[in-house]
């Protein structure tokens, strides 16, 4: 009988469903895991995320207090030159108090003189 190239015959079907057979039951082989070098336990992740996150804090933490030292020094300085604008208007007011008392002394010396004069 001539061997028929295009139906297969029934060895054939038998040895393809083998085959399928062997490569489905190779999916659910164990397969070699990768293992990591160094292996964190739970513990020691929770420990390290623990401190990650309180150096994260302290950074906060020291970065806003550096921020309200810069504020209230900036704040002072303010004061300061506010306080130095103060005294020199007071200054200045003073100065022109004691102008105007000497222009109103000058002028009563000079009624009283003038009156001398007349009188």
């Amino acid at each position: 009988m001539r061997e028929n190239k295009v139906l297969p015959g029934f060895s054939d079907r038998l040895a393809a469903q083998a085959e399928a057979r062997k490569a489905l039951l190779a999916k659910f082989k164990p397969k070699p895991t990768v293992t990591a070098e160094v292996l964190e336990t739970r513990e020691q992740r929770k420990a390290r995320e623990l401190e990650e996150v309180r150096a994260k804090r302290a950074a906060e933490k020291e970065a806003a207090r550096l921020a309200k030292e810069k504020a209230e020094e900036e704040a002072r300085l303010a004061i300061e030159n506010d306080e130095e604008l103060m005294n020199q208007l007071k200054r200045e007011d003073r100065k022109a108090r004691k102008a105007q008392a000497k222009a109103e002394a000058r002028q009563k010396r000079e009624m009283k003189s003038q009156m001398r004069r007349t009188g």
